[in-house]
C-alpha cells in the first residue's frame, strides 16, 4: 500500500460530529477518502468527538495516525451536535466545507454533486433527504418540522445537516455566537443564496439514533425558538450574548501540530501581569 500523501493546504474540508458511531467510522473514513481522492483536490477530514463514552476516540486516533489528512478534535464534555459542528468549523480550512453525520446514512458519494451545485453561486447546498430511511411517523414529523423551518427562515424544505458551504457561509455561522445554536436554521438566517439536491438517505446500518422521540421534539422546539429569538433580537438590535468556545480535551493528528506547538509554548512561558 502506498503511504498517504503529505498534508497540503486543503481545497475541501469535511466536518463530522461523532457520538455513538464507533461501528461506522472506519468505513466512513475509507469512503470519504475514496470519493475525495477521485476529485483530485487536496482535502482534510476533521472528526469532532463530542465526549462520546463508547470508544469512538480510540478509532479516530488510529485514523488520524494513518493519514495526515485526517484529524480528530476531542471535546472535554458533551456539548451537543450543533456546537460540535461549530467547533469543527472554527478549525477547518478550504474553499469548500461539507458537514455530515457519521452514521453512514449520509452517503459520502453525494459530495461531488453538492460541490458541483455550489458552482452555481450558492453559499450552501443541502443534500435534500429522501427515501424511506426512517419509520413513517418519524418521516412525517421530520417533514412537518422542516416545512415549518422553511417558512420561518427560508432553508429548503428537505434540508438536514448534510450540507456543503463556501467560506463566506462558514464565517457567517461562526459570527453568530449563540448559546444554543441550530446550524440549519442559522444557515437560513444568513440570507445568503441556498439550494438543495435530492440525495437518497440510507437506513441506519448499526446502533440506534441518539435522537429519541422526546429529544427530537425538544430539538425542534429549540430550532424554532432560536429563529424567533434571533429575529426578535435583530429587529430590536439587542446585543448578542458572548458564548465561550466548546472546551477541547485533545487535538489529534498532523493537522493540529501548529496548534499544539503554540499551546505548549504558551504553557511554558511564565505569565506576566502589567
Amino acid at each position: 500500500m502506498d503511504p498517504p500523501p503529505t498534508a497540503q493546504v486543503p481545497e475541501v474540508g469535511i466536518v463530522v460530529p461523532v457520538y455513538r458511531n464507533a461501528e461506522t467510522l472506519q468505513e466512513l473514513c475509507c469512503r470519504l477518502r475514496h470519493v475525495l481522492e477521485s476529485q483530485q483536490l487536496p482535502f482534510e477530514i476533521i472528526f469532532v468527538d463530542d465526549a462520546c463514552p463508547a470508544g469512538s476516540l480510540a478509532i479516530l486516533e488510529q485514523l488520524a495516525l494513518g493519514d495526515p489528512r485526517v484529524a480528530a478534535l476531542a471535546l472535554e464534555r458533551n456539548v451537543g451536535q450543533h456546537r460540535a459542528v461549530l467547533a469543527g468549523l472554527s478549525l477547518v480550512q478550504g474553499k469548500w466545507v461539507v458537514v455530515m453525520d457519521a452514521d453512514l446514512q449520509d452517503p459520502p458519494e453525494a459530495i461531488p454533486d453538492l460541490l458541483t451545485k455550489m458552482q452555481g453561486g450558492y453559499a450552501a447546498v443541502f443534500a435534500g433527504r429522501c427515501g424511506r430511511y426512517e419509520s413513517f411517523f418519524r418521516l412525517l414529523t421530520s417533514r412537518l418540522f422542516k416545512g415549518l423551518l422553511h417558512l420561518l427562515c427560508g432553508v429548503p424544505a428537505d434540508a438536514g445537516l448534510f450540507v456543503a458551504m463556501n467560506r463566506q457561509m462558514v464565517e457567517r455561522l461562526l459570527a453568530f455566537d449563540e448559546p444554543r445554536p441550530f446550524v440549519v436554521a442559522m444557515i437560513g438566517c444568513t440570507g445568503l443564496p441556498l439550494a438543495s439536491i435530492p440525495v437518497l438517505r440510507s437506513q441506519r446500518l448499526s446502533g440506534h439514533s441518539a435522537y429519541t422521540l422526546w429529544k427530537r421534539f425538544m430539538t425542534g422546539c429549540l430550532a424554532i425558538s432560536w429563529v424567533l429569538t434571533w429575529k426578535w433580537r435583530r429587529n430590536r438590535q439587542v446585543a448578542k450574548q458572548h458564548v465561550s468556545q466548546a472546551p477541547v480535551r485533545a487535538y489529534i493528528g498532523a493537522r493540529f501540530v501548529s496548534i499544539l506547538d503554540g499551546k505548549r509554548s504558551r504553557e511554558a512561558t511564565p505569565s506576566t501581569r502589567l
